[in-house]
């Protein structure tokens, strides 16, 4: 899912040569302005009715133009009318650069690097002169994650600022800021927001943008006063909403994220890709009841092949896999096959696992098992972290507890008065910490697993989380789950920190090592000889070692 997305357009575009008046009157600057409130608010709908009533009332290229990056602007971007409405806008007139830029960036948006190349020429052909053109070529070079040119961006946007003298548009600073953020310069991204702030007519548009930036370098803290802010400053502002959820769903606090849900449906629009968004939303914060609710309510109104993922997603949370594999076929065949992720490989590898799980025919279940092992590994590779994907693998085997599991395990007085502590201030690291550990020193495994999981969520960085986890899951009888969480151990002690964690470190190696000596002696012989190289005393290991390098 995107960032919180770039806001507003320039009113006062600076003609070519002579003066050129495309609107004429208040009434007509109004509805543009109206339009760019309306993006800036995610109510898409609303701004494509806007820009549709100023076509029909003024067919001009400049018209066109914005209703086409409308469409590009929403959470899914609909190529088809976004192309539709450019060519429209070139055929009004043939040398219109913003649409050349629009239809360059509908290419950039499909994954054709070649646009990067083709926006230069539309710029370097309008000599540079426009404000408004550098400005739209810019913010086509940062509205895709993962299609943009942040340095040309940049270069762009410094020269829209240069022309545009003292009639700087807030929302310049907030697509440089944007640039700098994909450029991974979170202080020069700052700075730029901090220069919007003045501005911006609605300032909780940049506080929300702040916010999501303090996020994206974790510093929570920062990130949910700035938030805050924004929804103070403006409280019907929706993207702050959408930008609060991400941060209680970080928190795993699900009703506060439900309930910033329901603001953000309630302050946003019915636009159909603003709602499958949210649909979105309620999934990543397992509500699948909303989300089912939200998609069923839209289905039919969309054209977009996402429709089908989004489905797919929410059956195979259901457990519903032959079902979940009919939508992702659908996803698949429908698609432009620029828009298939890694995640999208990974979910069927899932799906396939699930579907291996019933399979009574045992060459079927073998060919479903190495689909779900490949297609998983596709995702892992990418380091896409859509699903914890060898997480999920563990719940398909039935490795993750309810919470009835965890009620029904061994409790004492400290477990109950920890569970109090935490019910009463869920990102309380300490308690969380002393309850997990109540919970294996009681030998409940299945609190202490869904202890050990909150806690890692907490604190993504913190590497013996996992190494406690993967133990719980060992203690529990789910290998699967145990060689996840041990091979993250791994992955996150950091290299200053080895010597100080080498017992451990020689621990999680072994465990892998010997759950896999049956099924991967290769990853076995590399991971029991790590585990001798840290601790050449640890004698199970060496054990090991010798006997599966005879």
């Amino acid at each position: 899912m995107k960032d919180i997305m770039n806001m507003s357009m320039n009113v006062k575009k600076i003609a070519l040569g002579a003066a050129v008046v495309f609107f004429t009157g208040f009434a007509s600057a109004q509805t543009l302005q109206d339009g760019i409130i309306s993006i800036d608010s995610d109510k898409f709908a609303q701004a494509k009715t806007n820009f549709t009533d100023m076509v029909a009332k003024a067919p001009t290229a400049e018209n066109y133009f914005y209703l086409g990056n409308t469409y590009l602007r929403q959470s899914e971007p609909d190529y088809a009318k976004a192309t539709e409405s450019f060519n429209k806008g070139l055929a009004a007139d043939s040398k219109s650069y913003l649409n050349k830029i629009g239809l360059a960036a509908v290419k950039l948006g499909k994954g054709d690097k070649a646009a990067v190349a083709e926006i230069q020429k539309i710029v370097a052909d309008s000599r540079e002169k426009d404000a408004e053109v550098l400005f739209r070529a810019a913010e086509a070079l940062t509205l895709f994650d993962k299609n943009n040119s942040p340095d040309l961006a940049i270069q762009y946007l410094n020269k829209a600022i240069e022309r545009a003298k003292k009639d700087v548009p807030a929302y310049y600073y907030y697509t440089l800021g944007d640039a700098y953020r994909l450029k991974r310069v979170p202080g020069d991204a700052m700075t730029a927001y901090d220069k919007a702030l003045p501005l911006a007519k609605n300032k909780a548009s940049v506080y929300t943008r702040i916010g999501t930036l303090w996020m994206a370098a974790q510093q929570w803290q920062q990130a949910k006063t700035s938030i805050e802010k924004a929804i103070a400053t403006d409280p019907t502002y929706a993207p702050a909403y959408k930008a609060m959820a991400a941060y209680d769903i970080r928190y795993q606090q699900n009703a506060k994220a439900t309930q910033d849900l329901i603001n953000y449906t309630k302050y946003a629009d019915e636009d159909p890709y603003t709602q499958l968004e949210i649909a979105k939303l309620y999934f990543t914060n397992e509500d699948y009841t909303n989300s089912k609710a939200i998609l069923d309510k839209i289905f039919d109104k969309i054209d977009d092949p996402i429709k089908f993922k989004l489905r797919a997603y929410q059956l195979y949370a259901e457990g519903k896999y032959a079902e979940a594999k009919q939508n992702m076929d659908n996803f698949v065949s429908k698609a432009e096959k620029s828009r298939i992720q890694p995640a999208d490989q990974g979910l069927q590898g899932l799906i396939a696992a699930g579907l291996a799980k019933t399979e009574t025919d045992a060459a079927k279940k073998t060919a479903l098992t190495t689909e779900a092992q490949q297609k998983i590994a596709i995702a892992k590779a990418a380091k896409d972290e859509t699903m914890k994907w060898d997480m999920e693998l563990a719940k398909i085997s039935g490795g993750v507890a309810s919470q009835a599991d965890v009620d029904a395990g061994p409790t004492n007085p400290t477990i109950e008065g920890l569970k109090q502590k935490v019910a009463a201030n869920a990102q309380d690291t300490d308690s969380l910490f002393k309850l997990a550990t109540a919970y294996q020193d009681a030998k409940n495994w299945n609190g202490a697993i869904q202890t050990w999981q909150k806690m890692n969520a907490l604190l993504p960085d913190w590497a013996p989380g996992y190494y406690s986890l993967g133990y719980s899951y060992q203690q529990a009888g789910n290998n699967d789950a145990a060689k996840a969480a041990y091979e993250k151990f791994i992955s996150t002690v950091k290299p200053a920190d080895v010597e100080a964690n080498k017992q451990t470190l020689a621990y999680a190696y072994f465990a892998v090592a010997y759950m896999n000596k049956d099924s991967d002696l290769a990853k076995a012989k590399d991971y029991v000889a790590k585990s001798v190289q840290l601790d050449p005393n640890y004698q199970d290991a060496v054990k090991l070692n010798a006997e599966i390098n005879k």
